[in-house]
């Protein structure tokens, strides 16, 4: 049994932002219990020179929609990176959420060896479309959820693993 192109990105893509959607609304419900400040989990980050978790958020939707959308051939939408709030947030993973449940599996299945171009700050790189998933795509999604993740357990909110993945268990 094969794998397809749309099996291995929109579900996990979903479930991945859905999980993300769930932490965030247990670091809401943190916030009040503790009587925090909200502004300062959005704003935390792990090290000075990393992204704070509001702009880790910004780059895990940015590539799950814009993945998505190239690998359709689409122009992913644009976002205007205003949020400040974790309802803002929130909004924002439920707006990606609604944008990747569009996709059909005709619309994404038979991209493996489409070329992908992905304008960068100084350039422009071009892939093909299984290592643009599997390498590019995926792992961006995966390691600033992760941050995301790592910011709020490192400021206490009780989350675990569980968490992370969600209901698969």
């Amino acid at each position: 049994m094969s794998i397809s192109m749309y099996q291995a990105s929109i579900p996990p893509l979903i479930h991945s932002l859905a999980n993300l959607k769930d932490i965030l609304d247990k670091a809401v419900a943190h916030t009040e219990a503790k009587k925090i400040d909200p502004a300062v989990l959005v704003n935390a980050r792990l090290y000075p020179d990393m992204f704070p978790l509001v702009r880790q958020i910004m780059i895990a939707t940015d590539v799950a929609k814009g993945g998505a959308s190239r690998l359709a051939g689409l122009t992913p939408p644009k976002y205007e990176d205003i949020e400040t709030t974790f309802a803002e947030l929130i909004a924002r993973i439920n707006k990606t959420i609604v944008h990747l449940e569009t996709f059909t599996p005709a619309q994404i299945d038979g991209t493996e060896y489409n070329t992908i171009s992905l304008p960068m700050r100084d350039k422009t790189v071009t892939f093909k479309g299984m290592p643009y998933l599997l390498e590019f795509v995926m792992p961006n999604v995966y390691f600033h959820v992760t941050t995301v993740y790592a910011i709020l357990r490192h400021n206490g909110v009780e989350i675990g693993k569980k968490d992370f993945l969600g209901n698969i268990y």
